[in-house]
């Protein structure tokens, strides 16, 4: 997935997947973020939103960032329990309602503001739950480049990655792995998109929501 045809700018969307995924926030991805001026969208699994309420606040006050909604557990969404990397999804229709309504809640609660954008756990769903999705008024989201796989790359490999991004580009990275390397590629790259002349929107600057595609 990425931007509508003719969008200048990247998309830059972190995951917060909380539990045995990291439920800690990469100090450093999210300073140099801050200090370039650069614009991004954080989806955030419910369970790291508990792990972490001081934290949500803080990202969802800040006018660069965004918040969206990644799920209560990180559970791939599925209507037949089908797994994805190893994680097992949720058995059915109700299961894929709690898994995106659960995590919309908490959200709410903890920042006053109703996310409109959803990616399931691992990033996997089925038509099915995409439909559950789009009835709840969530526009699902992917991606189409993956600037660290998962957390695992070494900042040279994440810094390539992005530095190869072209206007229109969804980047999906994890921001709750201040062990891997992301942190430093972003923080090397993106002096080097600028130089391109390549901007940076959220993902609610470039896209519309489900109520305005209706």
């Amino acid at each position: 997935m990425s931007l509508p045809e003719g969008t200048e700018p990247v998309a830059l969307t972190f995951d917060c997947c909380g539990g045995p995924g990291g439920d800690t926030l990469d100090e450093a991805l999210v300073k140099a973020l801050r200090g370039s001026g650069t614009a991004a969208t954080f989806f955030l699994a419910g369970r790291w939103v508990e792990a972490n309420p001081a934290l949500t606040e803080e990202l969802a006050a800040d006018p660069l960032f965004e918040i969206a909604n990644h799920g209560t557990a990180h559970q791939p969404l599925s209507v037949s329990g089908a797994s994805a990397y190893g994680i097992a999804g949720t058995t059915d229709a109700a299961a894929v309602y709690d898994e995106i309504m659960g995590a919309q809640k908490l959200i709410e609660e903890r920042t006053g503001a109703t996310p409109t954008f959803f990616r399931s756990g691992t990033a996997h769903l089925d038509d099915v739950s995409a439909e559950i999705a789009r009835s709840l008024g969530l526009l699902v989201v992917n991606f189409n480049r993956n600037g660290d796989d998962g957390g695992t790359l070494p900042a040279p490999s994440v810094s390539d990655r992005l530095v190869g991004m072209e206007p229109g580009d969804i980047l999906l990275a994890r921001s709750n792995r201040p062990s891997g390397g992301t942190a430093a590629g972003v923080t090397a790259a993106l002096p080097v998109l600028r130089e391109r002349g390549m901007s940076f929107a959220r993902l609610s600057d470039v896209l519309p929501t489900e109520a305005e595609q209706d």
